[in-house]
């Protein structure tokens, strides 16, 4: 059971997405700004909750492609510049890819290159959504596919939550990317990141 002021789905799986009502606050009436003038001001209520639609698992797996191609480029490009500063020798430029065993090797050794690039990634991928989310409410990827982020009650999310979303992130990635898959099955198209932080990601 959702507490009060949490959006409510009420249906409309179609395309992916759901509807939800999200409840933003009320304006204060004559007689509750008279009582604060008195006394310590009351905060107003929550009620007559638009509906929004939330964005299913595909719309955002193409978003996240979308930052994942603005990511991975400027990480590959600071990790060369930071490689040559620290001088840590890269792994050889005719490397196969699809070598598991080698990667596996890497990964077990501690390849100080491999940590490098992986730390690198991690740090600007962390930064990436984190200025974007606070800045704006949702990152490129989420603008070219006309999506943004919400939380609870409808308002553009607080750096505070924008933080815990990042953290969420991680803890997606350290479950094998479980809690992003979780979007696909959730009934209010809510990744791990989204129940940590208390938003949704909604059509804009």
């Amino acid at each position: 059971m959702m507490s009060e002021g949490e959006p409510a789905l009420l249906g409309d799986q179609a395309e992916g997405d759901s509807t939800v009502t999200t409840d933003p606050p009320a304006r204060p009436s004559s007689s509750s700004v008279a009582s604060s003038a008195a006394g310590p001001p009351v905060r107003p209520s929550r009620r007559e909750a638009p509906s929004v639609y939330v964005v299913g698992f595909w719309k955002r797996l193409a978003a996240a492609v979308v930052d994942l191609a603005i990511v991975i480029p400027a990480a590959l490009v600071m990790t060369l510049l930071v490689s040559k500063i620290a001088g840590v020798r890269l792994p050889p430029s005719n490397l196969k890819i699809l070598d598991v065993d080698m990667w596996i090797d890497l990964v077990l050794a501690t390849d100080p290159a491999l940590v490098m690039g992986l730390v690198m990634f991690l740090a600007i991928g962390l930064i990436y959504l984190l200025v974007f989310q606070i800045v704006v409410g949702r990152t490129l990827g989420m603008r070219l596919l006309r999506m943004k982020i919400i939380d609870v009650y409808g308002d553009r999310p607080s750096p505070a939550r924008c933080v815990a979303r990042c953290g969420g992130y991680v803890a997606g990635v350290a479950t094998l990317f479980l809690g992003f898959l979780w979007m696909g099955f959730d009934s209010e198209k809510r990744g791990l990141q989204d129940w940590i932080a208390g938003t949704y990601v909604i059509r804009a």
